[in-house]
């Protein structure tokens, strides 16, 4: 078989990328921060709500499957709950230094 080249014009990504920067702003990025930072709050109450649950409640059964699966269960959702709590806070975090990023930029083109 024969491979031909497709002719399809590309888009220049210089074109695009300047797009996408006009997009971009310091008060945006400080925004999207703060909601990133209150959702990641959210999160570790919930978290927290939920890890203080679990150690009330002990498991009781005799039968090892179902205490092996209850702990599994547990372990899942409580690594869940750290895992987004995690990413909410790293995303809050790069916002707001993306933020300062671009402050910095615009105080030194003017």
């Amino acid at each position: 078989m024969k491979e031909t080249k497709s002719t399809e014009s590309i888009p220049n990504s210089d074109s695009t990328t300047e797009a996408q920067e006009d997009n971009v702003t310091p008060l945006k990025c400080f925004g999207s921060s703060i909601v990133a930072g209150g959702l990641a709050y959210v999160v570790y109450l919930l978290f927290n709500s939920i890890v203080q649950t679990y150690a009330t409640k002990t498991i009781t059964g005799t039968n090892p499957l179902v205490i092996n699966i209850t702990a599994a269960v547990r372990t899942l959702v409580m690594g869940t709950m750290a895992l987004a709590t995690g990413v909410f806070g790293l995303v809050a975090v790069g916002l707001f230094l993306l933020g300062i990023q671009l402050t910095i930029q615009s105080i030194k083109k003017a």
